[in-house]
């Protein structure tokens, strides 16, 4: 009896490893089946980021690039097209165009800065930009920089739906010497601006041309291998076909005393600065119509464009300063007076009444603070009576935060302008 349960029990161990046996296999062909697909899949993805490529650079080709000088070669790469400058070791303008891919693009930083290798003359190269050492104690390299950011001129975020487009940003190519104040504040967020607008336009695209005024009298980083020219001014073209809207920027390469907003201009002045013949294939009369186009609302968020520009200082009262001005003048201890349009109020739950001017929060550039004890100075509610109105205050500006702001006890120090 106990041989009959032994052979039984045997039986079944080898019956149930058989079936673990023949699951373990079952699972196996079905993730062989998966991982099959999943590398059809890819490689499909793959073919289809090819036709992307291909298609942005013939919309470049008879849309976007900028008629050739005599002598000049294009550089052409998977999602970005550019001409170099070797006499200024930049480009003298890069195209590419922000798609609805970037608002779903989930590609980071590469960070892997190197020459271009179909620039023939060679492109610039790290040590244009800083000197690598390696310390003998721990082998660790230590990096000293010549005072300039390596900035891109078509921005890798642009291309953050292609580890590919994305990486070929950073050949060198694209990269101009900005100042750090410059390259991280105001540029930076017209970029954003840029991309901001195809999230909230998602059919859209943009086609962008970046480049700088490069002159003949331009200083050099002389440090450098190359001697790499340091441009004195910036521009950005951008051009919405499906909704006629165009704009252009040109900027200081410096820390801007305006919002970069202020910086708008036409198409047609950064041609008469660089001589180039913008978006030349385009029909005349709708070339004629976006080159000549300054608003820079239409890309802005809404909330930006509620927001006011400040005065122009040519345009203000002897002895009167706009909301940007007024800066200079934080924690002197003068009063003097500021002009500007109250774009938001807020009465806080202590009872106090703040005013920004000019521009909302979370961009403000001026301040007004009536505390709770000196609203009874007022024969009006502040924060409902001023809103929209443009008004000279009087005080003393202070820096909180480092914006500048202004605290007044009474209606005297506010004079509303009847325009």
């Amino acid at each position: 009896m106990k041989s009959i349960l032994l052979v039984a029990l045997t039986c079944f161990t080898c019956l149930c490893a058989f079936a673990q046996s023949d699951l373990n296999t079952q699972i196996k062909i079905k993730q062989d089946s998966i991982n099959l697909y999943a590398t059809k899949i890819k490689a499909i993805e793959h073919s289809i980021e090819d036709l992307k490529f291909l298609k942005i650079r013939q919309e470049l080709k008879t849309i976007a690039l900028p008629k050739f000088e005599q002598g000049e070669e294009l550089i052409e790469h998977l999602a970005m097209s550019l001409v170099y400058s070797e006499k200024h070791e930049q480009a003298k303008w890069v195209a590419h165009i922000i798609t609805p891919d970037v608002v779903k693009g989930s590609e980071g930083r590469t960070n892997d800065f190197r020459p271009d290798p179909l620039i023939k003359t060679g492109s610039a190269v790290d040590r244009d930009y800083f000197i690598k050492t390696q310390k003998p104690d721990d082998g660790k390299f230590e990096y000293k920089g010549y005072g300039f950011d390596r900035r891109h001129l078509a921005p890798s975020a642009d291309f953050r739906w292609s580890q590919r487009a994305l990486s070929e940003s950073y050949y060198y190519s694209n990269m101009s010497p900005q100042r750090g104040e410059f390259n991280r504040d105001s540029w930076a967020k017209l970029e954003d601006m840029m991309r901001g607008y195809i999230y909230r336009n998602p059919t859209a695209q943009l086609y962008i041309i970046t480049g700088a005024i490069l002159t003949d009298n331009l200083p050099k980083i002389n440090e450098g291998v190359n001697k790499v020219s340091i441009p004195e001014k910036y521009y950005k073209i951008a051009v919405d076909l499906q909704n006629k809207r165009a704009i252009a920027f040109l900027m200081p390469n410096k820390k801007a005393d305006y919002p970069h907003e202020s910086y708008a201009t036409s198409i047609d002045e950064i041609e008469k600065l660089t001589g180039l013949d913008f978006f030349y294939q385009l029909d005349d009369k709708l070339e004629n119509e976006l080159e000549a186009q300054t608003a820079s609302k239409p890309f802005l968020s809404p909330t930006e464009q509620e927001d006011i520009e400040p005065i122009y200082p040519a345009n203000l009262p002897r002895g009167m300063f706009n909301t940007i001005q007024a800066k200079i003048y934080a924690d002197k201890g003068e009063k003097i007076t500021v002009c500007g349009t109250v774009v938001s109020t807020k009465l806080s739950s202590k009872g106090n009444i703040f005013l920004n001017l000019d521009k909302r929060f979370p961009n403000q550039i001026f301040s007004i603070t009536i505390f709770k004890d000196k609203v009874a100075n007022f024969s009006y509610s502040p924060e409902e009576f001023l809103m929209g109105k443009k008004i000279y205050v009087k005080g003393k500006v202070t820096l909180f935060n480092n914006m500048p702001s202004m605290t007044i006890e009474n209606e005297k120090a506010i004079e509303v302008v009847n325009e």
